[in-house]
C-alpha cells in the first residue's frame, strides 16, 4: 500500500510539473513574436544581403533592450538564402510551417521576392520584402510588402535625368537574374515616355567575369548615346572596368542596385561620373537640418560605429521593414490580420528609403521622390548637379 500511495504521488507531482513545464512554456511563447528573414548574406547578392542581416539584427537587439514591442522580445531567425529562389522556397515553407513565424523579412532579391510571394500569401504569413520590383506588390497580395523603392521610379529618374542631358539613344544591360528581367521591363515600358530609344540590348550572366566581348559589340554601334545597366552584382563593376578598358567615354547610368560603396571601390577609377538613383541616405550629412536627416543619422552612425564599413541603402530596407513591422505589432498585438491592416494604415513614417505611405491598394508605401540621382566622384557618393 505504501508502494501503491508513493507512485500516486510521483505520478501526481509529474503532472504538476507537466502542467507547470506548460505553462512557462505558454508565457515564455506569449513573451515573445518570432519573426523570420530570409537574406542572402552569401553569394552573388551578399553586398545586399551582408548589411540587410547586419542591420536587422542590430535593430532588434536595440528594440529587444528596449524591452521589446509592448514588453514582447523579438526572436529573430535569419535563413541565408546565398540569393537563391529555389533555397528562398525552401526556407519560406521552413519558418512558415515548422517555426510558425509572425512574419518574414526579405528576401533580398526580387528573383527570390517573387518566387514565395504565393507561399506567404497563401499562408497568411505577412511579408516585406526588401527588393525594388513592382511585381512584388502589383498586383497586390494582401499579405506582401516591400520597403524598397519600386524600379518602375528608379527608370524614370534615370530617365528625367538624361533628357536634361540631351540623350535620346542608350542601351540597356541586365544581368539574367529576377532584378535584371523586372527592371529590363522597366526600361523599356517606360522609354517611350521621356523621347528615349533603346537602339540596343544585352543580358549576361550574373556570375560574368568578363564583358569585353559585350562591351566591344556595343562600342562599334555609334548611335549609343549613354549605357543603362540593371543589376545587384559585382558584374555591374567588371562591366565599368571594361567599358573604360576600351577607351569608350560614354556616360555609364547603373541601376539603385549600384547604392552599395562596395561596388565603386570594385570598379576603382572607372566607377567616377557614373549615374544612379538612390535614397538620401548615402548623402545624409550633406541634408538639411530636420527629421529625415535625424533619423537616417541615427541609423548611419549606429550602422558605421558598430561594423566598421559605410552604410548602404540595402541594410535600410530591413531596418524600414523592421521599423514598420514593430509599430504595427505595437497597434495589433498577436492577431496577425490587425498587424496587416495596421501596416496599410501607416501614414508619414520617415524609413531610410523615404516618407511611407501604405494603404489597401499600396503595398510599396514610396513614391518617385524616395529616389534622388547621385553620381561618384573622387570614390565618393554625391549628389548628382543639374
Amino acid at each position: 500500500m505504501k508502494r501503491a500511495s508513493v507512485a500516486r504521488r510521483i505520478t501526481r507531482l509529474g503532472g504538476l510539473c507537466f502542467v507547470i513545464l506548460a505553462m512557462i512554456t505558454s508565457f515564455a511563447q506569449a513573451a515573445t513574436v518570432k519573426i523570420g528573414a530570409i537574406l542572402a548574406e552569401t553569394g552573388p547578392a551578399a553586398f545586399l544581403g551582408g548589411p540587410e542581416a547586419r542591420s536587422l539584427r542590430m535593430l532588434v537587439e536595440e528594440i529587444n533592450a528596449a524591452g521589446g514591442i509592448k514588453g514582447k522580445t523579438i526572436d529573430l531567425i535569419v535563413k541565408d538564402s546565398g540569393g537563391s529562389p529555389e533555397k528562398a522556397v525552401s526556407f519560406a515553407k521552413q519558418l512558415i510551417e515548422e517555426e510558425k513565424v509572425f512574419a518574414i523579412i526579405g528576401p533580398s532579391t526580387s528573383g527570390e521576392s517573387l518566387s514565395i510571394k504565393k507561399i506567404a500569401e497563401d499562408g497568411k504569413t505577412i511579408m516585406i520584402s526588401c527588393s525594388a520590383a513592382e511585381m512584388i506588390v502589383n498586383p497586390v497580395a494582401k499579405h506582401v510588402f516591400k520597403t524598397a523603392p519600386s524600379d518602375s521610379y528608379a527608370a524614370q529618374q534615370i530617365f528625367m535625368t538624361m533628357q536634361k542631358k540631351g540623350i535620346r539613344k542608350i542601351a540597356v544591360l541586365a544581368g539574367n537574374d529576377g532584378f535584371g528581367k523586372a527592371g529590363k521591363e522597366q526600361l523599356a515600358k517606360n522609354a517611350p515616355n521621356y523621347g528615349i530609344t533603346i537602339v540596343a540590348e544585352e543580358v549576361y550572366d550574373k556570375n560574368a567575369t568578363d564583358l569585353t566581348a559585350i562591351v566591344a559589340k556595343l562600342k562599334a554601334n555609334h548611335e549609343i548615346q549613354a549605357v543603362v545597366n540593371w543589376s545587384i552584382v559585382p558584374a555591374q563593376s567588371i562591366l565599368a572596368k571594361n567599358i573604360r578598358q576600351a577607351a569608350w567615354d560614354v556616360p555609364i547610368y547603373q541601376s539603385h542596385g549600384f547604392a552599395n560603396i562596395k561596388y565603386a571601390e570594385a570598379a576603382g577609377a572607372a566607377a567616377e561620373g557614373i549615374i544612379f538613383p538612390a535614397s538620401r541616405l548615402l548623402v545624409a550629412d550633406s541634408l538639411p537640418e530636420g527629421p529625415q536627416k535625424d533619423f537616417l543619422m541615427k541609423y548611419k552612425n549606429a550602422y558605421e560605429s558598430r561594423f566598421k564599413e559605410k552604410v548602404s541603402t540595402f541594410g535600410g530596407h530591413t531596418y524600414d521593414a523592421m521599423t514598420i513591422l514593430a509599430k504595427a505589432i505595437a497597434v495589433g498585438g498577436d492577431d496577425r490580420e490587425q498587424v496587416r491592416l495596421a501596416i496599410e494604415n501607416i501614414n508619414g513614417l520617415i524609413g531610410t528609403a523615404g516618407t511611407f505611405n501604405f494603404s489597401a491598394t499600396d503595398h510599396g508605401g514610396l513614391g518617385m521622390d524616395a529616389f534622388a540621382m547621385l553620381t561618384v566622384k573622387n570614390g565618393q557618393f554625391v549628389l548628382l548637379e543639374d
